[in-house]
């Protein structure tokens, strides 16, 4: 897993501090030996960078029981921890909306979101031109962790070999719980942008997962 380039630019913690909080905040649960393996480093000096982010609140460990063996030890980032990953502009993109859709209706809200999806394809597409699929998926992955997602690109065997972007910090998640028609819209346009079909998979911590593959009829630029 290589970490984000936009968290790499955050100030005040050591290289293995940021490691941690990247891997956390991908894994959102992890115990010490997974960490451990995760960053190749011995669980003592993992055990000791934990110790140090738990002390400045931003990470807490959790006991759990199993059905054998002793008490388990997981950690994982405490709500505090937000202020350092990359900022987004959701809840002020979010009131914008409610405003558009009090005054105007919900179709000036779509037509918002159909511009901006307009703006978007233009920019990514000077990118994505001329690559083949796998190369547009991997470009598109690098594209929005500049823009502060912590995204990357993957595939997975289990999943037929099919492309997977993943972004660990997706905005638009917040911005759908109110206007559904902004994580949709942006959807259309991964699809669009890739000549592709997707399914898309989300959870409640602004993680959202998109399997890609070449649609039938790809869009040909």
């Amino acid at each position: 897993m290589v970490i984000s380039k936009n968290f790499e630019n955050i100030e005040g913690f050591s290289e293995p501090k940021k490691k941690l909080l990247y891997y956390l905040k991908v894994m959102q649960q992890a115990g010490l030996e997974e960490l451990a393996k995760a960053m190749k480093l011995s669980r003592m000096a993992v055990h000791k960078h934990l110790a140090l982010l738990k002390e400045r609140g931003l990470v807490m460990s959790i006991e759990t029981t199993g059905h054998v063996g002793r008490p388990r030890m997981l950690y994982q980032l405490t709500g505090k921890s937000k202020s350092i990953f990359p900022k987004s502009y959701s809840a002020i993109a979010s009131h914008a909306l409610d405003f558009i859709e009090r005054n105007m209706g919900n179709a000036a809200v779509q037509k918002v979101l159909r511009e901006r999806q307009s703006e978007l394809f233009d920019q990514y597409y000077k990118r994505l031109r001329n690559l083949d699929f796998d190369k547009k998926v991997k470009e598109l992955a690098n594209i929005r962790d500049e823009e502060g997602y912590m995204a990357e690109s993957k595939r997975e065997p289990k999943n037929y070999g099919r492309n997977v972007l993943l972004e660990y910090n997706c905005p638009i998640l917040y911005i759908a719980e109110k206007h559904w028609e902004a994580c949709s819209t942006e959807t259309e346009l991964f699809e669009n942008l890739l000549g592709a079909t997707s399914l898309q998979v989300c959870d409640h911590r602004k993680k959202r997962k998109l399997f890609v593959m070449p649609a039938v009829n790809p869009l040909s630029y």
